[in-house]
């Protein structure tokens, strides 16, 4: 194995707070140990396109507390094919890059793999705000985007409340429950619904809001995962079935900006030191994680072949907690 020289950082996929506290830590754990850093822009795509520039300490200097990441992101359909693969490879031994931290979701690390095997050493971190990295019990971003999304449903909860509403309100989540789950229980929610748990039959929440208004609760609030269904729809069909008015809320990408919050920056800041102490251990194809209170590192082939559910736990508290 060939003595890490220099390394590379690059963000890939949707952005996370956090990602600029653990781009920092890249950088300033790399230059600490002896290496050159180099920040490649706008993800894969800009390792394809030879987007790549010097990083010194002065390069990550006040971006701890910002939201985004500095260097750009993109979803890059370029790296899902061999040559593409191939080219990017080529490009990060072309501008001298002997190891990439890669920070973003299982498809970022897709690609970590394909360097790997093209013979860059690549470490992973996991941002993403979804929480649905099976590997890791934390990803960076998660923490930030729940509590942008309870501020937010604590907002609409007045309006509800003043106006005896039902408010549906749509928070991020296609495939994984987390941030719903967790925005329910913070909330007080009548209803959570999480793609891994929701089997469509809306005569429960319908069936909740009616009880629950026979004894006394005059306004309702139900959490909705964007990959559970239309909530403009679903809230027209609980006005129709109760008489309540409802109305729906999506609170959208908001919940992937604004200034990360102290978690992410400690995370990320612990998630970028691990991946360069691994790059200069000569280690590849490994994703950083956090586990059972530590942190920790797998083979991303072994990561990625792992599932994740909803806490069981959690799940079950915020419907014992909701009747």
């Amino acid at each position: 194995m060939s003595e890490i020289k220099t390394i590379g950082v690059l963000t890939s996929g949707g952005d996370a707070p956090g990602m600029n506290a653990a781009i920092r830590a890249v950088v300033r754990a790399g230059l600490n140990n002896g290496l050159k850093v180099k920040g490649i822009h706008r993800g894969y795509l800009g390792l394809i396109e030879e987007d790549i520039s010097d990083m010194n300490t002065m390069s990550v200097s006040d971006i701890i507390h910002r939201g985004g990441t500095i260097l750009n992101s993109s979803r890059c359909l370029e790296m899902m094919k061999p040559e593409g693969q191939k080219l990017a490879a080529d490009n990060a031994r072309k501008a001298g890059i002997d190891g990439i931290v890669v920070i973003g979701g299982d498809g970022s690390f897709k690609g970590a793999q394909r360097l790997s095997e093209n013979g860059i050493n690549t470490i992973a971190i996991p941002g993403t705000i979804d929480l649905d990295i099976a590997c890791t019990e934390y990803t960076i971003g998660f923490d930030t985007a729940v509590n942008t999304a309870v501020e937010a449903i604590d907002k609409i909860r007045d309006t509800s409340a003043s106006h005896e509403r039902c408010s549906v309100i749509e928070v991020m989540g296609r495939t994984a429950g987390h941030i719903a789950l967790w925005c329910g229980i913070s909330s007080g929610a009548d209803f959570s619904m999480a793609p891994e748990r929701y089997d469509g039959d809306e005569s429960k929440i319908i069936d909740k809001i009616i009880n629950r208004r026979k004894v006394g609760k005059m306004h309702h609030i139900v959490i909705n995962a964007e990959g559970c269904g239309d909530s403009y729809g679903l809230a027209e069909r609980i006005e129709k079935a109760t008489g309540i008015e409802s109305r729906a809320n999506i609170i959208g990408h908001m919940q992937r900006g604004g200034n990360p919050t102290a978690r992410d920056r400690v995370y990320g800041s612990a998630f970028g030191a691990k991946a360069v102490d691994l790059l200069i251990a000569g280690m590849t194809n490994r994703v950083v994680a956090y586990k059972d209170g530590e942190f920790v590192d797998y083979d991303i082939d072994s990561a990625l072949s792992m599932t994740k559910d909803v806490d069981q736990l959690l799940y079950e508290l915020g419907n014992r907690l909701s009747r």
